[in-house]
């Protein structure tokens, strides 16, 4: 089904609250896709959401890049020799020593420079976008997992739970239910803050009900309170059923949220799906305190995410649970290059994104974001993955979704990511070394005046080549098409656009390359 085709059968939505420490779900008029998907797999995916804009160069550091990087950064720039490094060309911030080990035990991907075209700086827009897996111009009532737990559950939430599926299909930790899981019909996620204090809800006395809206809305109610009741017998067993073997940072929200993740996969709960929250990432100022550049908001929001991820990881090995699960972070945007002067960063654009697990292919997936020696004030890091690569990869190897229906659930032009190697194979996961296999590209003159000329080497094989600005936007689109094998230059005219930068994006089958153009 095309995607507008599938949004608009959605109609208008009506929004009930329940709760189930909080949990609240959303009814909309019934449909369904995709019925090939697997729906027996035990595999777990828990999302990671750092809430405010993650600033990624304060967490992910491009070595490679440090001098120019301290030059437009300078009241905020760590001094290189505190920094952990991962490569010759990569770092984490120092306080970043759990997620260090983790990379250094193979249980760590970084994704550079994770983004969409033509970001959105809004703090509500670009979450909705993130949530939903939508095209920046275009609004999407269902969330990307929501969709995918469509095809799965048609109809839900009438006759569920049952026999059959009788746990909740996703969990949000905490008092709002992630976007990322709703549905057409409904939001699959409950929310839960204690699994230990679940209440029973009054369902009041049977009865008929008026053929209405009002009884139409009455009678849901009535059904999700049945299910709320349901699931906290469920989910409440689950927690007496589990146990914990590692020991969690005191005072870490994120850990009390992964540990009760933890916890009730432990103890025999077939939920597919996690939502936790880390906010606090919205540092316009006092990222970083004044005289010490490695302490303050950031580097404290960094050490509670590195010790919470390390303890949940050790956690579910201890637990013989590392093979089914996985982990992953994102955030609405990054912040931009340039620090301000309130010793904070504004609003940016592409950001590094951590996948963890045993199963993830570790590694540094892309490159270092290219600083140079001009930075516009309102530039932000050049998207080198689209997020929705990210998302179609982990439904594909993952949760076993063919490519045509990730297509369909998120973009067509979907590339493939070697983000896990999987424990058990699927087999629908292509060779990892694609991906990895460099692209030799190079733009001149550059600078330039009103033209420049892109020149690389391709098989025979889909080409996009897009040209952004500083901020983000796609604006031209030189090549969108599948080309011969060999070398191709294509001349990009830019007579019309004032002098700054401008970065331009080539896409191969499976690999991509980002590099910067700067019009004088």
């Amino acid at each position: 089904m095309k995607r507008r085709s599938f949004i608009r059968t959605t109609g208008a939505a009506v929004t009930l609250p329940m709760l189930l420490n909080g949990m609240k779900l959303s009814a909309l008029p019934r449909t369904s896709i995709f019925n090939s998907i697997n729906n027996e797999s035990d595999r777990v995916l828990v999302l990671i959401q750092l809430s405010g804009g993650n600033d990624g160069l304060n967490m992910v550091i491009p070595r490679d890049q440090y001098d120019n990087l301290a030059n437009v950064r300078g009241n905020i720039m760590l001094p290189e020799n505190s920094l952990l490094n991962l490569s010759d060309t990569t770092s984490l911030h120092p306080v970043m020593t759990g997620i260090r080990s983790l990379y250094d035990n193979d249980r760590l991907t970084i994704v550079q420079a994770a983004g969409y075209p033509d970001q959105n700086r809004s703090h509500f827009r670009s979450t909705d976008i993130w949530t939903s897996g939508s095209p920046s111009n275009e609004n999407w009532t269902t969330g990307w997992l929501g969709r995918y737990l469509d095809g799965l559950y048609p109809g839900f939430p009438t006759d569920y739970p049952n026999e059959t599926y009788p746990d909740p299909f996703a969990i949000t930790m905490g008092s709002l239910v992630s976007e990322t899981c709703q549905g057409v019909v409904a939001n699959f996620s409950l929310t839960l803050n204690d699994p230990f204090s679940l209440g029973v809800l009054a369902e009041g006395e049977p009865g008929t009900v008026p053929d209405t809206p009002y009884g139409n809305e009455l009678t849901f109610l009535r059904t999700t309170i049945s299910q709320t009741n349901a699931y906290s017998e469920v989910v409440s067993a689950a927690a007496g059923n589990g146990a914990n073997m590692a020991t969690y940072p005191e005072g870490n929200r994120l850990a009390q949220q992964l540990k009760n993740v933890a916890l009730l996969i432990a103890g025999g709960l077939q939920t597919k799906i996690y939502v936790v929250t880390l906010g606090g990432f919205d540092t316009h100022a006092n990222q970083v305190q004044q005289g010490d550049v490695a302490t303050g908001e950031h580097a404290e929001l960094l050490a509670t995410l590195s010790e919470a991820m390390a303890a949940f990881q050790t956690d579910l090995g201890l637990l013989g649970l590392e093979e089914r699960v996985i982990s992953m972070t994102f955030s609405e945007f990054g912040r931009r290059i340039r620090s301000n002067d309130s010793l904070g960063t504004d609003h940016g654009t592409a950001a590094p994104l951590l996948v963890f697990g045993s199963c993830v292919n570790s590694q540094i997936l892309g490159e270092s974001p290219e600083i140079s020696t001009s930075v516009d004030a309102d530039e932000g890091v050049a998207m080198q993955h689209d997020f929705r690569d990210v998302y179609g990869s982990i439904l594909m190897d993952w949760f076993e979704v063919s490519e045509s229906d990730v297509r369909s659930l998120l973009y067509q032009d979907f590339q493939h990511l070697p983000i896990l190697q999987l424990c058990a194979t699927t087999g629908t996961s292509p060779e990892a070394s694609l991906n990895n296999e460099a692209i030799d590209t190079n733009a001149y003159p550059n600078p330039f005046q009103n033209w420049t000329t892109i020149s690389f080497r391709s098989g025979n094989e889909w080409c996009k080549l897009s040209v952004f600005d500083a901020a983000g936007n796609e604006i031209r689109v030189l090549s969108n098409q599948r080309i011969s094998a060999g070398e191709h230059q294509i001349r990009f005219e830019a007579h019309d656009l004032p002098a700054g930068s401008y970065y331009y994006r080539l896409q191969l089958d499976g690999r991509q390359k980002t590099k910067k153009l700067v019009k004088v």
